[in-house]
């Protein structure tokens, strides 16, 4: 499908791989090539797996993007949230599975999912924003406050603090860890689970668990806007 993204259906699932670079940079390009690769595995009627390269899933935005202006800044920044929210009411589960890092954006798809693997090992899972002086943006501040611990949400958003996989199931970022070599297996061991239930129930359910959350994001979309710009 892209170059940047991936994609590989076998038996009703769909892996994503996402491809751009060593940090796998979260760039206009990589959002656009992730809503093709979405659309297509809702026609494909396909669970989502979401994977990056070994030893990392993202290391958020394209910092040469959001450094190059504040009209392209506030573009991606709205394309990402977009993204995140579209993630959040997609009508297939959608697993993560990471196999490193995921760093600020790259976090934010670990909260935009319904199950979340990770490996174990020395790997980064946060929110470091504030620590590279960016000041969190409402809908990553309403995302984080709906899927972390409430323990780990001021922690986590004002102090930046980096988690590892195993602090990070307790955080909310993860769901379980593995080992590297067990998360391909694994993560499709969640995907032939979730085929498994009902979809069209899977659907509606998701919709009324995270109404106050996607409506939350659409007024947090709109005042990023207005605040960035």
């Amino acid at each position: 499908m892209s170059e940047l993204i991936t994609y590989h259906l076998e038996d009703g699932i769909a892996t994503l791989t996402l491809n751009n670079g060593k940090v796998n940079a979260i760039s206009p390009d990589v959002i656009a090539a992730f809503n093709a690769a979405l659309d297509q595995a809702v026609q494909d009627r396909a669970v989502v797996i979401i994977t990056g390269q070994p030893g990392i899933l993202s290391g958020g935005y394209d910092l040469k993007v959001m450094t190059s202006g504040p009209k392209e800044a506030v573009s991606l920044v709205t394309a990402g949230s977009t993204l995140a929210r579209r993630m959040l009411a997609h009508p297939f589960p959608i697993i993560v599975a990471c196999p490193g890092h995921a760093v600020a954006k790259g976090a934010f798809l670990l909260l935009s999912a319904d199950y979340r693997i990770g490996v174990e090992g020395p790997f980064s899972i946060g929110l470091n924003e504030v620590q590279i002086g960016m000041t969190m943006h409402h809908a990553g501040i309403e995302l984080a406050r709906d899927r972390l611990r409430h323990s780990a949400f001021h922690r986590s958003v004002i102090n930046a603090e980096m988690f590892d996989p195993a602090s990070a199931v307790d955080a909310g970022f993860l769901d379980k860890v593995v080992t590297i070599e067990q998360l391909q297996d694994a993560a499709l061991a969640a995907a032939r689970q979730l085929k498994k239930i009902n979809m069209n129930a899977h659907k509606h359910t998701k919709l009324k668990v995270r109404k106050a959350l996607l409506d939350a994001l659409d007024d947090a979309i709109i005042r990023d806007q207005e605040h960035l710009a």
